[in-house]
């Protein structure tokens, strides 16, 4: 029988049983067992893991382990480059797009509040968040681990927090997003890019008091909706001011 020793690390622990968060603890694994498949045996989605370590030495998930076999596991690194060592995914996004599943609404809307293109309906079902990640290349947001755990899912995030504002912070922490935010600049609604236009063209839509006290004007060309610096753009701004770094 091949048995192989584990140890996880920082938040991976949650994923676990209580016995064996944050200590070594030896496995037995069937013969032809990889990396990939014993780790989510052990309730952690591959798409949390950034690095895998075994006997000291990085590895992919395609790794058959073999007996005696140390292996360290190890989340996204917030403030230490493991780049030189990274063997788990071919490519890395270019471009950071997101599509969530039903129970993340209030997160979507606030990731397009950033400028993120993230796609959500409630209507989606898991194989129609699979598939589109896969042909978008989109990053999966998910409350439910055994989505993330779908082969074809490469990029995901499993989201720990249950209020939509706490869900904002977790992943722009996490994904170190600040720096490639664009508040404002996406419909939040349906995701579509807004496009500055002239007051004189959208006056007729606007109440009396906006017509009065504001000059700048974006509208969506999906559902026509037309936003201005409002107070609820400002409760927006404070809310993207209290996140890491600020927005």
């Amino acid at each position: 029988m091949v048995t192989a020793t584990f140890r996880f690390y920082e938040e991976l622990n949650d994923f676990l049983a209580p016995d064996r968060r944050k200590r070594e603890f030896t496995v037995p694994c069937a013969r032809e067992a990889t990396t990939k498949h014993m780790i989510e045996a052990l309730g952690v989605p591959h798409t949390e893991v950034e690095l895998i370590l075994v006997n000291g030495e990085s590895v992919d998930f395609s790794r058959r382990l073999e007996d005696g076999d140390r292996v360290a596991v190890y989340p996204r690194f917030e403030a230490l480059d493991v780049t030189p060592v990274l063997r788990l995914r071919d490519h890395p996004l270019r471009e950071t797009r997101f599509v969530a599943d039903a129970h993340l609404g209030g997160l979507a809307r606030m990731l397009r509040m950033l400028g993120f293109d993230t796609l959500y309906d409630n209507h989606f079902h898991d194989d129609d968040i699979v598939a589109i990640a896969e042909k978008e290349g989109r990053i999966v947001l998910t409350r439910d681990r055994e989505l993330l755990k779908r082969r074809p899912v490469t990029h995901g995030c499993y989201v720990h927090a249950l209020k939509s504002e706490q869900q904002l912070r977790e992943i722009v922490g996490r994904l170190d997003l600040v720096r490639s935010a664009h508040p404002f600049t996406r419909c939040l609604h349906c995701n579509v890019p807004l496009r500055p236009v002239d007051k004189a063209s959208v006056l007729d839509r606007l109440p009396p008091r906006v017509q009065a006290h504001y000059d700048r004007f974006s509208i969506c060309d999906g559902c026509r909706r037309v936003y201005w610096e409002g107070s609820h753009w400002y409760n927006m701004r404070r809310l993207l001011d209290g996140l890491p770094n600020g927005a």
